[in-house]
């Protein structure tokens, strides 16, 4: 049987767990959805994301495939649950990869630094999850700007400087370990965002669902893997941004 996953994230952010994906060719085909229309989700409530979501399993059903990954913080801080209802397949989000990746890089007293947008911190299942590990120094930050930046790609006309200081002027930025990188959009600043933390090891959610992927599913590498990016709004948009980043 072919294995086809879809992979589903509100905008072009999920993309760097597409090609996290893509390079592991742990499935014959994917099936990357953005809805570029409704980006971002991380500020709308928790009844609209799960409709959303919904929807966008609906859409991907057409596809046939055979595996969900939400590649979307918000949407797995929240929607999971019924997204898992209304599917006879796995549906993994990439919350729970993202705990597990953190498992396997700090030490017991480090100090972890989570971003990601309102709805997920909000959530606090980062926190949690955590926290039943043993982690005690943890800081949750909101950073809702950092999705439109990367929308816009305005992150190559030097807007971050004053935004990393809008959010991070009050840390020790010397005293962070981890960085959890809580949203999907943000590996694609990951560059910036390691120079601001120089001391810290970035928590990236592409390599860490493939470790998850690899480990509870025992997932191996096929021989080729096909890709096709498909959005609800401005798809060229989203090819373009693929284009680069892949």
């Amino acid at each position: 049987m072919i294995s086809k996953v879809g992979i589903f994230d509100s905008g072009v952010g999920g993309l760097t767990v597409a090609k996290s994906i893509y390079e592991a060719k742990l499935f014959d085909e994917i099936i990357y959805f953005g809805d570029t229309a409704r980006v971002p989700y991380g500020s709308k409530n928790e009844s609209t994301i799960i409709r959303y979501s919904l929807e966008a399993l609906e859409f991907l059903k057409n596809f046939d495939i055979n595996f969900l990954i939400t590649a979307c913080n918000s949407v797995s801080s929240c929607a999971l649950p019924e997204l898992k209802k209304e599917s006879n397949f796995e549906v993994v989000g990439v919350i729970e990869a993202g705990i597990e990746a953190v498992k396997n890089h700090a030490k017991e007293n480090d100090t972890i630094l989570v971003i990601g947008t309102k709805t997920t911190i909000n959530s606090k299942l980062y926190e949690i999850g955590l926290n039943n590990l043993g982690y005690k120094n943890i800081i949750s930050i909101p950073t809702p700007l950092f999705v439109p930046i990367v929308e816009e790609e305005a992150y190559k006309k030097g807007l971050l400087k004053e935004t990393f200081e809008l959010y991070f002027s009050n840390l020790n930025k010397e005293k962070i370990d981890i960085v959890v990188l809580g949203c999907t959009h943000f590996p694609m600043i990951s560059k910036y965002l390691q120079e601001y933390f120089y001391n810290a090891k970035l928590i990236h959610s592409g390599e860490a669902i493939v470790s998850l992927l690899e480990n509870r599913y025992h997932l191996t590498p096929k021989n080729h893997t096909n890709i096709q990016f498909l959005a609800s709004e401005n798809p060229n948009h989203l090819k373009e941004v693929a284009k680069k980043w892949f």
